[in-house]
C-alpha cells in the first residue's frame, strides 16, 4: 500500500525510534510556523540524514543554499567539529531573522552565519574572494537556479567534497521532458549538467514520506 497517510505513519515511526524528540529542533519548527514561514523544511529523518552525511564526510566547512528557518542548518551545524563553520544563504530577510534566532537558541550563533541576498550573487562573491573550499554543500533553494548553484558549488569545493541537491523528483515530473514548469526545467537542466560533468560522480534517490514524493541528488567531486 502506497499512500500519504502510510508515508506519514512510517516517517513518524522512524523519527520516533531513530531521531527522538529534540526541544531545540521542535522549537525551531514552532518558531518558523509562528512567523508564517512556508512548511517546506526537511523532515526530521531527512535532517538526520544530512547530519550523518556531514559527520561521515568529516566536514569542517559546510555551505547551505537556502536557509528558510534554519532547521536543516541546525542539523548540519551540529555535525561540525569544534573548529567547524557553516555558511547558509537566504534571500528573504524575514526568514534569515527567524533562522538566526533558531541558530542562537541551538547554541550555534558562533558557528553558523546566515548571509542575506540573492544566492547567485553571494556564491559569485565567494568565488571571487577565493574562499577556502567547502567539504559539503547542501542546495535547497529556488529550483530554476539549480544549474547555476551547482556550477558555483563546483567552484567552491575540492576533490572529495559532497554536493547534495534536494527536491529533485518533483512528484515524478522530472521524467517529463515536455514539462514547462520552471522548477522541473531547472531540475532537468541540473541533471544534464551533472551527467556531462567529468569532475563529479553522482546518483539520485527517490523518496516518499511526510514531505510527499520527491528525492535528492548526491554528487561527489572526483579526486
Amino acid at each position: 500500500m502506497s499512500s500519504q497517510p502510510t508515508w506519514d505513519a512510517v516517517d513518524a515511526y522512524f523519527s520516533e525510534q531513530l531521531v527522538g524528540h529534540d526541544p531545540v529542533l521542535e522549537g525551531a519548527t514552532a518558531a518558523a510556523a509562528a512567523a508564517g514561514l512556508p512548511k517546506i523544511a526537511v523532515a526530521p529523518n531527512q535532517g538526520k540524514l544530512l547530519h550523518l552525511l556531514a559527520v561521515t564526510q568529516g566536514a569542517k566547512r559546510i555551505l547551505e543554499v537556502g536557509t528558510l528557518g534554519g532547521y536543516s542548518a541546525i542539523w548540519l551545524a551540529r555535525a561540525l567539529p569544534a573548529d567547524g563553520t557553516l555558511l547558509t544563504l537566504e534571500l528573504d530577510p524575514r526568514h534569515a531573522e527567524v533562522a538566526r534566532g533558531n541558530l542562537a537558541a541551538a547554541g550555534l550563533a558562533g558557528v553558523a552565519e546566515v548571509r542575506v541576498g540573492r544566492a547567485a550573487d553571494s556564491l559569485a562573491a565567494l568565488v571571487e574572494q577565493g574562499v577556502e573550499p567547502f567539504d559539503l554543500v547542501f542546495i535547497d533553494a529556488d529550483k530554476p537556479s539549480n544549474p547555476e548553484y551547482f556550477r558555483r558549488a563546483l567552484q567552491l569545493t575540492r576533490p572529495g567534497s559532497l554536493i547534495i541537491v534536494d527536491n529533485v523528483v518533483r512528484g515524478g515530473a522530472v521524467a517529463d521532458a515536455d514539462s514547462t514548469d520552471p522548477a522541473v526545467v531547472g531540475t532537468r537542466a541540473l541533471h544534464e549538467l551533472i551527467a556531462a560533468e567529468p569532475t563529479v560522480t553522482a546518483t539520485s534517490v527517490q523518496t516518499v514520506g511526510s514531505k510527499g514524493y520527491d528525492g535528492f541528488t548526491l554528487a561527489r567531486v572526483r579526486g
